[in-house]
């Protein structure tokens, strides 16, 4: 009788030991089955109470939330655009003379090229139509420094003795003013101005001594930015498709089709500005000219020059007109100049430049703020000249390139299933009798171009 329930014990710990291997074998079968891991049994068995149960640890990505992983996702990218932005300024200002004298050189391309385009259509070849084009333009800007230059220097001596009653006059008005200003202060002004002058002496001698290498870098800009304009003129479409050919191919179609847009982006948009300015200038002009203001022609050329600076140079023209007129003619003549060079930008900036310039350019006016000191910030005068054509467009470069991708990925998207895709098998029957569009030859296909300079 004692040998009996000994018998039973081992016949069951066989019998559970042969069932644990099966489960193990059913385990093993599953995985390869389906390639997951299977839920392990729930382990029933109960410990002592002296035994402490850890828990097991998560996956760390998996304890970070969700939000942070994807700040952190796009964080690192930023720092890697960051950085990338920060040495291209660097390569940027160790060459800016090179860089300015070619933006230049594109802005005044885009000015001329329509007139060689213009030549070439009347049977002009290329070459003559580009140098007659060059030289006539060359010759106009020329002319102008030098009227501009000429009126400043003939006017010079008659400025000086208006400016210097001028401030006699405004000296009487500010006595008489109802802003009580007394005599004493504004002889304190004075001297404390002649008190900077003569601290900052040392810097005025070293920056009329920095004069002859500003010279020099303006004369080697300028000469740049001729030969580039003619080289531009003449071969641009040869050095676009070569510019073409160091993009990846993968990414080459879609950079051919955004050149062309942005080149008429830039064109249009220096057609425009240039229109603009020029109704600026001579409306301007003229009411400064019949208010008896010195040097109407001068400050008009000042203002057809500075509305090339979006919003900002609009702002120093004026101001420049109006202190002139204070100066010379009083303050009823400054405040009447004050009068007709906001109506004039008010028509401008309402009824001309949305007419003329159109939506193609069109830059809010934040943007345009942002972009004008940012590049003043970067390069001075040339960098507020060049920011908001280079912000319009890249406006259209990006607006181009993100419907070109998703252009593609509709084409790449996989063909639909069930009553649509009936649908799109019912569509050959219909226009069944057609001719189809002919192929086009992937050996023939020839990528967008910009216009022929």
């Amino acid at each position: 009788m004692s040998r009996v329930p000994r018998w039973i014990g081992r016949l069951g710990a066989g019998l559970t030991e042969m069932g644990e291997r099966l489960d193990e074998r059913r385990a093993e079968v599953e995985k390869d089955e389906t390639g997951t891991e299977p839920e392990p049994a729930t382990d029933t068995t109960v410990l002592p109470d002296h035994v402490t149960v850890v828990p097991a640890r998560p996956d760390p990505a998996q304890a970070v939330p969700w939000g942070v992983r994807v700040a952190a996702e796009a964080g690192w990218r930023v720092l890697v655009l960051a950085g990338t932005v920060w040495v291209l300024m660097r390569v940027i200002s160790a060459v800016q003379l090179v860089v300015l004298a070619f933006v230049a050189a594109l802005l005044i391309t885009a000015l001329m090229q329509p007139t060689v385009a213009r030549l070439r259509r009347h049977g002009l070849p290329r070459g003559p139509a580009t140098a007659l084009t060059a030289i006539a333009g060359f010759v106009i800007m020329g002319l102008i420094g030098w009227f501009v230059t000429w009126q400043v220097m003939e006017n010079i001596d008659t400025l000086s003795t208006q400016i210097q009653d001028g401030i006699d006059e405004l000296r009487k008005w500010l006595l008489n003013s109802p802003f009580h200003v007394t005599d004493k202060q504004i002889n304190q002004i004075a001297k404390s101005l002649r008190e900077a002058i003569g601290a900052n002496t040392d810097q005025i001698t070293s920056a009329g001594l920095e004069g002859v290498t500003v010279v020099v870098e303006a004369l080697t800009g300028i000469l740049l930015t001729m030969f580039s304009t003619l080289f531009l003129l003449y071969d641009g479409r040869r050095i676009w498709e070569w510019t073409l050919k160091l993009v990846p191919a993968a990414a080459r179609p879609g950079v051919a089709g955004a050149g062309p847009r942005a080149w008429r982006t830039l064109t249009a948009y220096v057609r425009g500005t240039v229109i603009v300015a020029l109704i600026d200038a001579i409306f301007i002009g003229l009411g400064i000219y019949f208010l008896n203001v010195p040097m109407a022609v001068p400050l008009a050329v000042f203002i057809f020059l500075f509305a090339f600076i979006p919003l900002v140079g609009a702002v120093v023209s004026g101001a420049l007109a109006v202190v002139v007129a204070l100066v010379t003619q009083g303050v009823f003549t400054a405040v009447m100049v004050l009068v007709v060079v906001l109506a004039v930008q008010q028509i401008e900036g309402h009824v001309l430049q949305p007419f003329i310039l159109g939506r193609a350019v069109r830059v809010h006016p934040l943007a345009v703020v942002l972009s004008v000191a940012a590049g003043g910030m970067i390069a001075g005068i040339g960098g507020a000249v060049v920011a908001v054509p280079l912000v319009a467009v890249t406006n259209t470069v990006v607006g181009y390139l993100r419907k070109y991708s998703h252009e593609q990925a509709l084409r790449q998207s996989p063909r639909p299933h069930g009553a649509t895709a009936s649908a799109d098998v019912a569509l050959p029957a219909a226009t069944e009798g057609r001719q189809p569009p002919p192929a086009e030859d992937a050996g023939e296909r020839t990528e967008p171009r910009p216009p022929e300079g």
